[in-house]
């Protein structure tokens, strides 16, 4: 067994609620095997007040989320990531950043809750999170140490398709 603690970021272009979700979700189910980041191409500023109220109501640490760019983790002296997450259509389609150590990437697109208003919006975030956490659950479930980088790649673009996967996310190579 490894003490290896792998670093995770999830990129989404607002950084205020997918990207976010997914950040809490590695952080508690990883259990200290796994740090998480989130981070956006244009970051909103602030994190959604409905992306924060669902992760408090359910138990998850939101101390000190904030909506950040990704160029905060592309600078020298950033954490290096070994897995890094797209999380929205998007993103997926900008030019990151060149990082460092050259990450496994994927890209696990699933639609934005923030885009629903009014009544459903709850129950949009709860969809979000429940997807990210069934392919975080996934995730961490692998092997990681016995599998090559190769099995590795086509593990997670596997389960970037699962349930409540964008159409992007379903149809990428």
């Amino acid at each position: 067994m490894t003490d290896k603690v792998y670093n995770v970021l999830f990129l989404c272009t607002g950084n205020s609620a997918r990207s976010v979700l997914g950040e809490a979700i590695m952080n508690k189910l990883g259990d200290g095997r796994f740090r998480a980041y989130s981070a956006g191409s244009q970051p909103k500023g602030e994190v959604h007040p409905m992306a924060l109220s669902v992760l408090s109501n359910l138990g998850f640490d939101t101390a000190g989320m904030r909506s950040k760019s990704w160029d905060e983790f592309a600078a020298p002296d950033a954490p290096k990531f070994d897995f890094i997450f797209t999380v929205c259509d998007n993103a997926a389609g900008e030019t990151c950043p060149v990082w460092i150590g050259h990450p496994l990437t994927a890209h696990w697109g699933i639609e934005d809750p923030a885009a629903v208003e009014g009544e459903g919006q709850r129950d949009a975030f709860l969809q979000a999170l429940r997807y990210l956490q069934n392919r975080i659950a996934l995730f961490l479930a692998l092997p990681l140490a016995s599998l090559d980088d190769m099995a590795t790649r086509q593990h997670l673009k596997e389960i970037g398709k699962n349930e409540g996967a964008s159409a992007k996310a379903r149809t990428s190579e």
